[in-house]
């Protein structure tokens, strides 16, 4: 058994979310088997009209995507869609996953965040079953399990979790939004078990990594730290798939542009947005 048990509230189709993940593959580079991850889906929108009915269109969804991208240094391409996306399908997606192919479940949610920020729709059939296949999972095997009345139960199961805060994560209320009947997690929000004693920590929204950080060393300080990493090669050949340069940055404990320079002699860049997701030549 892990020493932690994270909840990680999630959705595969927010830019804050995708933003943070830097900071949990650092958690999972330095810890890792001694967190237990746990992804689960907030349903941010159920289609299109959620967004328009809170006044947000494409328009604002490119400059969000843009201001985003500058600031936190994750690929995404910030150009005008076509329409506005739901996120509830890929989060059934997800789920299905979950409950029919768990050791698949992680990956397909990366591989809808890579799609969507890379500009694809996220509720479009072609992006969950590109997904899919990125994922290693048989498309229409993925479309079956999300008609299951069991994935429809669980999803409704995350959703509704996310939207019962801790009272510690109540207290940070800038962190949390509203929802009809009340306040929900934004994404990322973690809640931090530890398995010897059940106290759990609660981390709401975007945070700094030094606040994850903080308090898994406050629930196992005497958890063993793997040491920062030789090289970038070390890193994309220990994720297994491509990473953004501010991912392997935030690892390494390097300057992005560093890490650009150190992985433009060793690995190929699909371009993305204002950066791009890195493979091993």
């Amino acid at each position: 058994m892990a020493d932690l048990r994270i909840t990680h509230y999630t959705d595969p189709g927010c830019p804050w979310a995708f933003s943070a993940e830097p900071f949990r593959r650092k958690l999972s580079w330095t810890y890792g088997e001694q967190l237990e991850w746990h992804d689960r889906m907030v349903v941010l929108a159920d289609g299109p009209e959620s967004y328009e009915k809170a006044g947000f269109d494409v328009e604002k969804q490119s400059a969000a995507f843009a201001k985003l991208g500058a600031a936190h240094g994750m690929p995404i391409d910030d150009r005008r869609r076509p329409r506005m996306a739901g996120t509830a399908v890929a989060c059934r997606a997800v789920v299905a996953a979950r409950l029919n192919a768990p050791d698949q479940a992680s990956g397909l949610l990366r591989a809808l965040r890579v799609r969507h920020f890379s500009g694809e729709l996220l509720d479009a059939d072609e992006t969950i079953d590109g997904a899919a296949t990125d994922a290693g999972l048989a498309p229409q095997a993925l479309r079956g399990w999300m008609s299951e009345p069991a994935v429809a139960t669980e999803l409704d199961a995350d959703a509704r979790g996310a939207r019962q805060p801790t009272p510690e994560g109540l207290a940070m209320d800038a962190r949390l939004a509203d929802w009809e009947g009340g306040r929900r997690y934004t994404c990322p929000s973690l809640e931090i078990t530890r398995s010897a004693d059940a106290v759990t920590l609660t981390a709401p929204g975007f945070q700094p990594y030094a606040v994850y950080w903080a308090l898994v060393a406050n629930l196992i300080p005497h958890a063993q730290q793997r040491a920062v990493p030789d090289s970038v090669e070390m890193v994309l050949d220990w994720a297994a798939e491509p990473l953004a340069t501010q991912e392997i940055a935030v690892v390494c404990e390097i300057d992005p542009a560093e890490a650009r320079q150190l992985l433009s002699r060793v690995a190929s860049e699909h371009p993305v947005g204002q950066d791009g997701f890195w493979s091993l030549s």
